[in-house]
């Protein structure tokens, strides 16, 4: 299938149907490997691929902007693509952009898509009110101004479950950014990530591939309305599972097992499902979590 990839990364060869899961902005393939693995007991081939200037240092990924970030996502589309006779990909807060922009710019590459908290803006609960002024940031930075700048981590770091949230929250906070990430956010960085969200905004109408939209009813970074924007603008048929257990890392958190188990049966529907049912028009059907 593939051979190429970083140390951080994670493989698992399974059917001839394969989902690509993508990180968020300074995180790892880490945070999606145990949703990676269910669909992989599933029987999916697997691969969580790692963003261009992620896991390292800060300095690695100010190196690094938007544009880099997808290339490398389309690279990495393109190689474990290359293997299989249809690709799903999942992405995670502001690797769910990286999907929907590769979905609107590939169309006949991606069977289907599975987006958790969707990040569009940073709006939820747990968000200062001036971080919800991070628009501004490539203004802010085009100007040259708060450059060495940048908004740190904080509690509750998107995870509900205390006992995961120590477990993670502590790997991040000590500076093991390959298993956690890293533990701020700089200005330029999140700057590149308006830039990129304004740019997945313009293209939803693009987006055809059946979407699974998996969010927290309580998330703590992006507030609902981020999936339910994606899932009214999208013109591909759509489904919003709506998390009552979780914050903003739903890929990590309680309810882990629920949402790689709804991401392979969403899958699946879409291997079995006939062409005309592919091409309907978007339909919004919100599942409890507990079903």
């Amino acid at each position: 299938m593939m051979e190429t990839r970083t140390a951080n990364e994670f493989l698992f060869r399974g059917g001839r149907s394969g989902v690509l899961l993508i990180h968020g902005l300074t995180g790892t393939p880490s945070e999606m490997r145990q949703v990676g693995r269910g669909l992989h007991k599933a029987g999916y081939s697997v691969y969580g691929m790692q963003l261009a200037g992620h896991c390292g240092s800060e300095a690695d990924l100010l190196a690094t902007g938007w544009q880099d970030w997808y290339a490398s996502v389309c690279e990495a589309a393109e190689r474990f693509g290359a293997g299989l006779d249809r690709l799903f990909v999942g992405g995670l807060s502001m690797g769910a952009l990286l999907a929907l922009k590769l979905a609107a710019d590939r169309p006949r590459q991606v069977a289907g898509l599975a987006l958790y908290g969707t990040t569009l803006r940073y709006d939820g609960w747990a968000v200062p009110r001036i971080s919800r002024l991070s628009f501004l940031l490539p203004l802010v930075t085009a100007l040259g101004l708060g450059r060495r700048r940048r908004t740190m981590e904080a509690f509750p770091y998107g995870i509900r479950d205390e006992r995961i949230r120590a477990r993670i929250a502590g790997a991040m906070l000590s500076g093991d950014s390959v298993a956690a990430g890293l533990a701020g956010n700089p200005w330029p960085s999140l700057a590149q990530f308006q830039r990129l969200s304004w740019r997945v905004r313009r293209q939803l109408h693009q987006v055809r591939a059946p979407s699974l939209l998996v969010h927290a009813r309580e998330d703590d970074i992006a507030s609902l309305d981020n999936a339910r924007e994606v899932a009214d603008r999208v013109q591909g048929p759509s489904e919003l599972l709506v998390l009552e257990r979780s914050y903003h890392m739903v890929t990590v958190d309680a309810e882990r097992d629920l949402v790689a188990r709804r991401s392979a049966d969403f899958f699946r529907a879409i291997v079995v499902e006939a062409p005309e049912r592919a091409a309907a028009a978007p339909l919004v059907a919100p599942l409890e979590a507990g079903a």
